[in-house]
């Protein structure tokens, strides 16, 4: 089972600080939380929901500009700072969305 987060403004994600490394997150912050990657387990790139696209929803960029928005998502391991990885690990969907500049964490997974 998995929960979709919804942050501010009913944007899917909550805004979270990552250390990114050469082949993707190796740690990141939510709130005064830190969570170490211990794996990345999937990766891949996807566009916007259609009903988030265009002018109504700040697209503005004509259509050939929604057919090329996209967002890279990783899927990781990942635990507390100071906890065991063997009884604590979770498993999140970290996405980095270039028009916004920000990552989000998009997905928790139980």
């Amino acid at each position: 089972m998995s929960r979709v987060l919804v942050g501010a403004g009913g944007r899917v994600g909550e805004q979270v600080q990552v250390e990114r490394g050469p082949v993707g997150p190796v740690q990141f912050w939510r709130g005064e939380s830190r969570y170490e990657v211990g794996e990345l387990l999937d990766h891949w790139v996807e566009t916007s929901p259609w009903w988030q696209r265009g002018p109504a929803a700040g697209g503005g960029g004509g259509a050939s500009a929604d057919l090329v928005a996209t967002r890279q998502v990783w899927r990781v391991e990942a635990v507390r700072a100071g906890r065991s990885r063997m009884s604590f690990a979770g498993v999140f969907d970290l996405s980095w969305e270039p028009a916004e500049n920000c990552w989000l964490l998009v997905r928790v997974h139980d």
